[in-house]
């Protein structure tokens, strides 16, 4: 049942908090969307549209043009949980999403975070 409040969330607030977690470590927009667009394959210009619409967090990811199949190679933990062991796979998505942005906000080369 969490998961579906989540899914249901408007995405330009919950991205405005993304944006807002890299930015208070000195990380720009246009990083954000860098991994946000290696992640679901929308492009900036895309993801801003987005951003000025009522899509849904969930309808984001459901909608994504391509997910990166490199995205499994994304491990580790995100508020306690493995990303890797998330069972629903949109969740699993989202997760990715956060740990990409954990991992820009601690400073992170872009080049390991987009598993180049």
């Amino acid at each position: 049942m969490e998961n579906q409040r989540v899914f249901a969330m408007p995405f330009s607030r919950v991205y405005g908090l993304l944006i807002a977690k890299a930015g208070r470590k000195g990380h720009t927009r246009a990083e954000v969307d860098e991994v946000a667009s290696w992640l679901t394959g929308y492009t900036a210009g895309q993801i801003n549209a987005l951003m000025e619409s009522e899509i849904s967090y969930g309808d984001f990811f459901r909608q994504a043009p391509a997910m990166n199949p490199g995205r499994e190679k994304i491990t580790g933990t995100v508020c306690g949980v493995r990303v890797e062991r998330v069972e629903d796979p949109l969740m699993r998505d989202i997760r990715y999403l956060d740990k990409l942005v954990d991992e820009l906000a601690a400073g992170k080369a872009m080049e390991k975070i987009l598993r180049k």
